[in-house]
């Protein structure tokens, strides 16, 4: 055998292995990597947009303004008694929503549901302010919602005051077709 023939077929053995080599990593990770239902239940943040608005199910979300506090008042410039551990802070987020053509509206309400969200992944669901000027949930009776008609309204989120340096947003999702939003301020 001459030394052509060894070096071409050396460079197709090695080529065949190298390819081989591919197709069984890429056959291992393409589970993992591809599941877009795993990595949605992971965290995995779709889209980022600063203030909005943009559209998730059916709703247009726009973040006005975003702010942590020691305490939330009321109409009448009283504390509104939160359960709230010692140490906790406020972040309150007032948003502009708007129901949009192919969501329910129950009663001139629906659910509309953002979390906090850190830099860590980390999340907080939003509680129930009672006494707040604004609704701080879309079906509230005082402040019905109308289709295709901008309203107003506040989640309020209690966090430890360690997080509040990395908080960057809030998360808006559609369970169903897997796509979260991070509503930057």
């Amino acid at each position: 055998m001459n030394l052509a023939s060894r070096a071409s077929r050396l460079v197709v053995q090695s080529s065949l292995m190298v390819a081989l080599m591919g197709l069984g990593v890429f056959s291992v990770l393409h589970p993992y990597l591809s599941d877009d239902e795993d990595l949605y239940k992971q965290g995995r943040i779709d889209e980022v947009v600063s203030q909005g608005p943009v559209t998730v199910q059916d709703i247009e979300w726009k973040l006005d303004s975003m702010k942590a506090y020691t305490a939330i008042l009321n109409e009448d410039g009283e504390a509104i008694q939160l359960d709230a551990p010692a140490g906790s802070i406020f972040v309150l987020a007032t948003l502009t929503v708007t129901p949009r053509k192919g969501l329910q509206l129950d009663d001139q309400g629906f659910s509309c549901d953002a979390d906090l969200r850190d830099s860590k992944g980390n999340t907080w669901e939003d509680t129930q302010a009672t006494g707040y000027p604004l609704p701080t949930f879309c079906g509230d009776d005082d402040h019905p919602f109308t289709m295709d008609k901008p309203g107003k309204v506040a989640k309020v989120y209690i966090v430890p005051k360690s997080v509040v340096p990395d908080l960057i947003g809030l998360t808006v999702e559609d369970f169903y077709i897997h796509r979260r939003v991070l509503i930057t301020p």
